[in-house]
């Protein structure tokens, strides 16, 4: 299995936060802005769906994509902030290494979405991790599991989606981070196999999976209260 960085030399959120907003919206420049003109354009061709009460609605066109990914991204940052904060019984100083690099990993996702998308953003949603005993190693990594598998599939089946090609090239660095969680964390269940690219989750061109929003949003909506709604999303 790869090394990882020792825990202590795991560089501070603030930093990478920095790395990100400089990588990001400095050197791209016009992300923000264009996101804004997406939301003043409309970005769609059909009459809006209107959800019930107090469900979210993603939106639709690039925005809805985009919002859809922030979404995915505060489920997965909010979960891999619980499981450092409360490590399973007999965690390794390996596996916290890991998990927190993930969790920094999550939490820049989220806030580049949620900056990115500004007044159009979604709001913060509240998450339902009931089913997840988090003093179990096997259950903590079990969720991890689904969680990264479901955001690969999540990311490959949203790209054809994406009109921007900007926004397509953000969303093929970030799915490749997605993939390298998914690989490690299946790595941590079944060392030294080749669980990490199985054909759960690669087909037999060798192809990860894709899988769009309407069969992603069902499978991640238990473990998120807020009631989420995709039916404004390009089909």
């Amino acid at each position: 299995m790869a090394t990882t960085q020792p825990l202590g030399s795991t560089p501070p959120l603030e930093r990478l936060l920095t790395q990100v907003n400089r990588r990001y919206f400095l050197r791209t420049g016009t992300l923000a802005a264009a996101t804004g003109a997406l939301v003043l354009t409309g970005c769609q061709d059909h009459p809006a769906v209107i959800p019930p009460a107090g469900t979210v609605d993603l939106g639709s066109g690039d925005v809805g994509i985009l919002n859809y990914a922030y979404a995915l991204e505060q489920l997965e940052a909010a979960f891999y902030t619980m499981a450092v904060q409360m490590p399973f019984a007999g965690m390794t100083m390996e596996e916290k290494s890991i998990l927190t690099d993930i969790r920094d990993h999550e939490i820049a996702h989220r806030e580049f979405f949620k900056a990115a998308l500004g007044a159009a953003a979604i709001p913060g949603l509240e998450v339902n991790f009931s089913s997840i005993d988090f003093n179990s190693r096997d259950s903590v990594l079990k969720a991890a599991r689904i969680f990264e598998d479901t955001g690969v599939a999540a990311y490959n089946g949203a790209g054809k989606l994406i009109s921007s090609r900007d926004y397509l090239l953000l969303a093929g660095k970030i799915v490749s981070v997605e993939a390298r969680h998914a690989a490690i964390i299946r790595e941590l269940i079944l060392p030294n196999t080749s669980y990490f690219a199985s054909e759960d989750v690669i087909d037999m061109n060798g192809l990860d999976k894709a899988t769009p929003p309407s069969m992603i949003l069902p499978a991640v909506q238990p473990f998120v209260k807020t009631p989420l709604s995709g039916a404004n999303l390009p089909k």
